[in-house]
């Protein structure tokens, strides 16, 4: 037995499924409850997300509460999404991975720096002289 034969044969948990994309989307059990209508609680959310199966006419309510498909909640497989993401990362993939550290220059990272000090005096240059026509200004009016 392959292990894409174990996978499709693990049995789908409908409710921890709905639980999962519930709190991906950030929506919390009375919101969806609200969406669901009167009868509905945050009990009884709870108490559907621990259901391994949902009856499907209460699935597509749900799906189109969350704005997903159905087939989203009735196919989503934990352990199969873990093992694709563990699989891309570990194949030497490097267009999965970040990088943190991305390579520049030195030289060109001070001559940036040296280019926003040039800036910052010329503009301090600028301001003197504006505050110093001020000045003469008011000197030559008393």
């Amino acid at each position: 037995m392959t292990t894409f034969d174990t996978m499709t044969n693990h049995k789908i948990h409908e409710g921890r499924n709905v639980k999962r994309f519930r709190e991906m989307l950030g929506i919390k059990q009375d919101a969806l409850a609200a969406d669901l209508g009167d009868d509905w609680n945050q009990q009884k959310i709870s108490l559907l997300e621990q259901k391994e199966t949902i009856d499907a006419a209460l699935l597509q309510q749900i799906a189109t509460a969350l704005k997903i498909p159905a087939e989203a909640i009735q196919n989503f497989d934990e352990d199969a999404a873990i093992n694709i993401i563990a699989n891309t990362i570990t194949n030497n993939d490097n267009g999965a991975v970040v990088n943190n550290y991305p390579t520049f220059h030195p030289i060109d990272k001070i001559i940036q720096l040296h280019e926003e000090k040039i800036a910052l005096y010329e503009r301090m240059l600028k301001e003197k002289d504006e505050m110093m026509a001020r000045l003469e200004t008011l000197i030559e009016r008393k």
